[in-house]
């Protein structure tokens, strides 16, 4: 099956000389930096990194160039990077709710402990092409003052825990309630806990969530959810070392975070309360942690006893067809010979097609002219193709 691929080595090497010549694009313009990617393409940078599963700014920029801006090709490089790498320690679980947030936002509550911070964002913007963009000489936006002074971010504790204290939303499962899964080691297994849901959507194709947390709004799924808070911020990252015995931290991380409330009507065994959808990704990733919670809300259709009527509460759909990785391999080796595969089947569909017209010959001998006719293209054909 490989052996028209072996046979073709220099074509492949060729293919390879050009593409990096369409990397490179026209050879008058600068060479785009990896430290430009890292700067000034923050967003693809987070989005590669979250799913990539590996957080590195400057690896994933340098995936991004490698790709040529594919990020699902980046978010493939990085992932095969990480398989390369030994794991020296596992992590604490990281506390959101000391979050150094710069940007904290709450549909459900007006005034939230803390304050709401608008922070960096595109939201009540115009979306129109901003053409002075254009000219590298233009005066720069971030030289111009604000109309506030920047606040120095501070830890903030949770919205939802103003529901929780209410008992009108469950408590969050303690972080000590047993041992993680881990689906980069593990193969995925169903009914899949909650654990290796959140880490099969963290680093699922934020294109696939939008498109199933989009559909659960819209009539596939029986909820209404409410952005209860999105924040994004710093947080530290700390480890127990086996020779200390005690917790060190060794850095701070930038994740967006953000958690869906949805109402529950309630069973014979529970009351009426809000339920919770949460996601977390690395960087500033607001839209994909938004549709994670949507999605991962629908997932605990089983735990809660709704119907599994509609495909964004169908587990074993979603988890096995949100990783781009896993995805676009799939479909791409369709571009890889298939020669004996479909030789195989035009045997079959030309066999099938011969007993069906000799049925109908057998069934209609009056109407000898429409079969004949049938069969004179039949014979046509074939004969087109043997002479090719």
């Amino acid at each position: 099956m490989y052996v028209a691929v072996k046979g073709g080595e220099t074509a492949i090497r060729n293919g390879h000389r050009l593409m990096a010549e369409e990397r490179r694009g026209d050879v008058a313009i600068p060479e785009l930096e990896v430290a430009q990617i890292r700067e000034q393409l923050g967003l693809a940078v987070d989005r590669v990194m979250t799913e990539g599963s590996l957080y590195d700014p400057e690896l994933a920029a340098l995936a991004i160039k490698q790709a040529q801006g594919d990020l699902v090709e980046a978010v493939f490089l990085l992932r095969a990077f990480r398989t390369t790498l030994p794991r020296l320690a596992v992590s604490e679980p990281v506390d959101t709710a000391a979050m150094i947030v710069r940007r904290r936002v709450s549909a459900t509550f007006k005034d939230i402990p803390g304050g709401q911070i608008l922070g960096p964002t595109y939201d009540y913007t115009h979306r129109l092409i901003d053409f002075s963009l254009l000219d590298p000489a233009r005066p720069d936006a971030v030289d111009a003052p604000l109309d506030a002074p920047k606040e120095d971010g501070a830890p903030c504790s949770r919205v939802m825990d103003l529901l929780t204290r209410e008992g009108l939303a469950a408590t969050p499962e303690s972080d000590d309630c047993g041992e993680v899964g881990d689906i980069t080691r593990e193969t995925l297994a169903f009914p899949a806990e909650r654990d290796v849901r959140l880490q099969n959507l963290a680093r699922g194709d934020e294109g696939f969530l939008l498109a199933l947390g989009y559909s659960t709004q819209r009539g596939f799924g029986d909820t209404h959810p409410f952005a209860g808070e999105i924040r994004m911020g710093e947080v530290a990252v700390s480890v127990v070392p086996e020779e200390l015995g005690f917790e060190v931290e060794i850095g701070d991380i930038t994740v967006s975070e953000c958690e869906m409330v949805t109402s529950f009507k309630g069973n014979k065994d529970e009351l009426p309360k809000f339920t919770r959808g949460y996601g977390l990704g690395f960087g500033y990733c607001e839209r994909k942690v938004m549709a994670m919670a949507l999605v991962d809300r629908a997932l605990q259709a089983r735990e809660l006893g709704e119907d599994l009527d509609v495909p964004s509460r169908d587990e074993e759909f979603v988890l096995y067809h949100s990783d781009n990785v896993e995805a676009q391999g799939f479909v791409q080796h369709l571009k890889l010979p298939h020669y004996v595969d479909f030789q195989a089947d035009l045997v079959m569909v030309r066999t099938m097609r011969d007993q069906i017209l000799a049925r109908q010959r057998a069934e209609s001998p009056t109407d000898d002219k429409a079969v004949n006719g049938d069969a004179v293209i039949e014979q046509s054909q074939d004969e087109k193709e043997k002479a090719a």
